[in-house]
């Protein structure tokens, strides 16, 4: 649950809407409850769209998230890798 509460504090800095997919579950990245029921395991590829006037901002700092060296450390299951 950690790593899906910092990923929502993450995407709380933007104003545009952010969403990850996998499969045919679509999750709002604004909610850790929505994160959570994705039930994606460590290095699970999830698509990511963003849209709004900070769009390309947030993707790369979403980017950033899921490539950070400490990410996987401690992290509970989810969310994935960036694909």
């Amino acid at each position: 649950m950690r790593a899906a509460a910092e990923l929502v504090r993450v995407t709380q800095r933007f104003s545009s809407q952010v969403c990850l997919q996998l499969g045919s579950q679509i999750a709002d990245a604004r909610s850790v409850l929505n994160l959570m029921l994705l039930s994606a395991s460590l290095g699970t590829a999830l698509d990511i769209e963003a849209s709004g006037a900070d769009e390309h901002e947030a993707i790369q700092a979403i980017h950033d998230f899921f490539h950070n060296p400490g990410f996987d450390e401690g992290a509970s299951p989810m969310p994935g890798a960036w694909p």
